[in-house]
Formats: C-alpha cells, sequence, structure tokens
C-alpha cells in the first residue's frame, strides 16, 4: 500500500481550489444597490462592502446631461438621504429640479448622498459619499476586488424611471457595453430590465456576450405568458419574491432558466426561498445572505 506524500495532497489541494470555489459561487448572493441595509446605496464604499460579503453586486445607471453614465436608482438627488452642496436637507420641491438628466456629473458629485440617516434603513454606516461614475466605480472596485484575491460579479439595470425610445435603449445599452467590455467584466456580468426593449437591444446588439435577466413585477404571475413577450430565452428569471413557489422554480429549471427573486430582507424569507432550490437571491441586506 502507498502512502500519500505531502506533495501529492499539495498538488490535490491545487487541483480541486477552482471546484471548491465554483461550489462557493453557485447560489448567486446579490447586494440590492450594494446592500443598501447596511451602507449608502450605490456607492462606491457600499460595493466594496458587498464584496467582503461574497456578493454580486447590484446596480442602477442613468445617463447625465453631459452623456455620463452614473450609479443611481433614483432619477434625481434624491430628498430622502441627499444633502445639497452645504450640506443642507433637500426637500421634495428640489428633486424636480435636481435631474440627472438636467446636470452635469461635476454638478450632481457636489452632492452628499452617504451622510444623512436613511429611514429605512437605521443600520446604515453613515459616511460622506456621492453619486459615482459607473466607469470609476467599476474600476474602483475590481481594483479592490483584485486586493482581496477574488473576481467580482455584477448585475447592472438602467434606471427605472425612464420614458425609454427605440433609439435611447441603443445609445444607453451600447454606453453601458462599452464600459463593460473595455473592462473586460462581460463574463461575470448581468444585464436585468423591466423594460423587454431594453432586453430584447442588448440580445440583439450584443448576443451571447452577457447574461440576461428578466425582471418580473408583482403582477406578472404567469411564467409562460411572461417568457412569451421576449423573442429568447432569458438566463434568469427574476421575479418578485412573494410570486415564487416550487412550481415556479421547477419550471424555470425545466427550461434551463435560474430563478432570482428580488428582494428579499428577512432571514425567515431568505430561508424559506433557498428551501424551494432558488439560484439566487437579491436582498438590501448582503449579511442575512
Amino acid at each position: 500500500m502507498k502512502y500519500i506524500t505531502y506533495h501529492t495532497i499539495f498538488r490535490l489541494w491545487v487541483l480541486l481550489l477552482p471546484v471548491a470555489a465554483h461550489a462557493q459561487h453557485k447560489f448567486d448572493k446579490q447586494a440590492h444597490r450594494g446592500g443598501r441595509g447596511l451602507m449608502p446605496e450605490n456607492t462606491i464604499a457600499a460595493m466594496k462592502n458587498a464584496i467582503d460579503w461574497g456578493c454580486t453586486l447590484e446596480m442602477d445607471l442613468y445617463i447625465t446631461k453631459d452623456s455620463q453614465l452614473v450609479v443611481s436608482h433614483e432619477p434625481n438627488i434624491s430628498s430622502v438621504f441627499g444633502l445639497d452642496t452645504n450640506g443642507k436637507i433637500l426637500t421634495k420641491a428640489d428633486e424636480k429640479r435636481l435631474m440627472l438628466k438636467d446636470l452635469t456629473y461635476s454638478q450632481i458629485r457636489k452632492y452628499d448622498i452617504g451622510t444623512k440617516l436613511h429611514p429605512e434603513f437605521p443600520e446604515q454606516k453613515k459616511m460622506k459619499a456621492v453619486i459615482p461614475l459607473f466607469s470609476e466605480l467599476v474600476d474602483s472596485v475590481e481594483a479592490y476586488a483584485k486586493s482581496k484575491h477574488v473576481k467580482a460579479r455584477y448585475n447592472i439595470q438602467p434606471g427605472p424611471a425612464y420614458t425609454i425610445s427605440d433609439s435611447f435603449r441603443t445609445d444607453f445599452v451600447k454606453r453601458m457595453m462599452d464600459i463593460i467590455l473595455s473592462r473586460k467584466i462581460e463574463k461575470r456580468s448581468m444585464f436585468q430590465a423591466f423594460d423587454l426593449g431594453m432586453l430584447e437591444t442588448v440580445h440583439r446588439d450584443y448576443p451571447g456576450k452577457i447574461k440576461i435577466s428578466y425582471l418580473v413585477g408583482a403582477s406578472r404571475k404567469n411564467l409562460e405568458a411572461a417568457l412569451k413577450r421576449l423573442s429568447f430565452k432569458p438566463e434568469i428569471y427574476s421575479p418578485y419574491y412573494k410570486l415564487v413557489n416550487r412550481q415556479l422554480v421547477e419550471a424555470c429549471h425545466e427550461k434551463k432558466i435560474k430563478v432570482i427573486p428580488w428582494t428579499v430582507n428577512t432571514k425567515e424569507e431568505i430561508d424559506q426561498l433557498k428551501k424551494l432550490g432558488v439560484d439566487g437571491i437579491i436582498s438590501d441586506y448582503p449579511n442575512l445572505l
């Protein structure tokens, strides 16, 4: 009988490392807006924190007056968590004159979105933070992930408040993909949207370049009817989490479609969805995942 040497054990360990890493990342933990339950949403600091929790970075994009892509869920500087250039509280009336599409990025960057207490997320760590450029966020996150010896993963969504035309979709998708492709992160990224035209544009203009996730709202209860609205099969189906049951998960898996529900913020509901066999979960609280 031959003894196993330390050299053999080391070789086996090296060979199994990729397998272990794949297993670790098989369940897709996603930090909604970077995990806004813990950090100011859609900021570089939030995304770095989500990296530390081993999460995919979920984020939203808008285009500024000077044609820059910025990371924000709101179409304006939000009065909920934003402060003006002098550190004073903003009002709802202020929001109407602070639309991102009407401001240059140099103007946007003067507003603080990390210091004011968010009423929905009292656990949020407070710090001075700005709405970042998408390119800046990716560069910073990539450097941070490299320092931690991990690979960042991205879930990117167009801001939900747009009035959308076909020409806008084409322009938006090109601007986004130019950044993604130039940073070579397309294999670690997915694109999600409620707007079918956005999904169709990515599928048409960048076939096979990036995974596509079909976001579905609370009213979209029939899987087959929802999928028929697209001309192709998406890699991921992302429904409002209360729509998820075992039948839905099994039906998607039969079609080789992954299920990643949104936005789940209690440990009990997260555990229940995991038992149903979902492939990932989007949450404001990466620590619960």
